[in-house]
């Protein structure tokens, strides 16, 4: 994997920090070897602890709020769905020079899927169809607010700010048609319901090409599901987005708004992290180019 350059704002973790952090407040896993996870993430790092488990940490000061939201909410809903999730089995305590709160978690087995490289595309897709629908059919009283299940007018500013940025290193024009083609779709009329809200390659995994696990519930709320389609373009190929269409029950206004904001979190993200992080630059350029390979 491409190596992924730090963030001006972000904290340098290693094992040995880890390995401090564990022996200090859960002495009983002091034995256990750690390891460092390789992932293209950009919010948390992760350090395999023994065989089952693993150490997320927030790596800057934007990330230590859903350290809190993730526990708290996976603790809830996890046991309800259907596909495994991460089990929280310890909350850290700032220390050993650590300023933030971490948290312990079951290790999940499997791999990221890689965009263009899914080994059984239609199964995956009716798979993440289901996730999507279960999670949608739990009660939403009392859930967060999900702060990406607003109308996509909110993205707008951002959006074509991005858009600005990335002029003459994409289609800005065709592009921009298919930013405002999602604008123009009719909102959310229907009651708030559960939505992962970041459904990106690398918090999935597979096993076999099948679903095994759905990972990083940090932004897991309640509002418009729509942003929950977004796994349609940043994995899924064209020929298997029906099956997943299908799973989840969108209709025309839905599936448009979920195209608009899987193409909104790409363009945002890309101008940042178009050479800090090439895995996940390269998975907004391909975001892009399969929204744009799309029949208007």
């Amino acid at each position: 994997m491409c190596a992924v350059r730090m963030r001006p704002d972000e904290i340098d973790l290693d094992a040995a920090l880890v390995r401090r952090l564990v022996a200090a407040q859960f002495p009983r896993w002091a034995s256990l070897p750690v390891s460092r996870v390789t992932s293209s993430g950009t919010e948390n790092a992760m350090f395999r602890l023994g065989d089952d488990k693993v150490v997320r940490l927030p790596r800057y000061p934007g990330a230590v709020d859903g350290v809190a939201h993730e526990r708290h909410w996976l603790a809830r809903l996890g046991p309800r769905l259907a596909v495994p999730t991460p089990t929280p089995l310890a909350l850290g305590e700032p220390g050993e020079g650590f300023p933030w709160p971490w948290c312990v978690y079951g290790w999940l087995d499997g791999r990221n899927p890689v965009a263009g490289a899914l080994e059984r595309p239609g199964e995956l897709a009716a798979d993440l169809g289901a996730f999507v629908a279960g999670l949608r059919r739990l009660d939403p009283a009392g859930g967060p607010a999900n702060h990406r299940g607003v109308p996509l007018a909110r993205r707008d500013g951002d959006t074509r700010a991005a858009l600005a940025q990335l002029a003459g290193r994409i289609d800005t024009a065709a592009v921009t048609a298919r930013w405002e083609e999602a604008l123009r779709a009719p909102g959310h009329t229907g009651a708030p319901v559960w939505a992962h809200a970041d459904l990106s390659p690398g918090n999935v995994l597979v096993a076999g090409g099948r679903l095994a696990a759905v990972l990083d519930f940090g932004c897991v709320g309640v509002g418009d599901p729509a942003v929950d389609l977004i796994v349609a373009w940043n994995l899924l190929p064209a020929a298997a987005r029906g099956a997943f269409r299908e799973a989840v029950g969108a209709d025309d206004a839905e599936w448009a708004r979920g195209r608009g904001w899987a193409l909104s979190i790409s363009l945002v993200q890309l101008p940042f992290y178009w050479e800090t992080n090439p895995p996940l630059a390269e998975n907004s350029r391909h975001v892009i180019r399969e929204v744009l390979a799309e029949p208007r």
